[in-house]
């Protein structure tokens, strides 16, 4: 049975290390928008395109164009670190 444990919280462990992952692209992303980047940019294309359907999930549900600054990015970073703070105490909890 400790081997089905230990399974799960690697498993869990390696959830927790992409959804950092995928913050970090969320932060990339957002602060790119700032600096107006090459649309045609294999990177930015791949930034956006990875991080556009979080985005219109968030928007579909929330309004989060504020003062012209769209807080998108800003929800789902907390959205995930909640996540990861419940993966986590789920995980110690085994």
């Amino acid at each position: 049975m400790s081997i089905l444990i230990e399974i799960i919280q690697g498993v869990g462990s390696i959830a927790i290390g992409i959804i950092n992952v995928y913050i970090w692209v969320v932060i990339i992303a957002a602060l790119l928008s700032f600096v107006n980047p090459d649309p045609f940019n294999p990177i930015v294309q791949f930034l956006y395109r990875i991080t556009n359907p979080a985005y219109a999930l968030v928007r579909r549900y929330i309004k989060t164009t504020i003062g012209g600054l769209d807080l998108a990015p800003l929800i789902i970073v907390i959205g995930l670190q909640v996540v990861i703070v419940l993966l986590s105490s789920l995980l110690h909890a085994l």
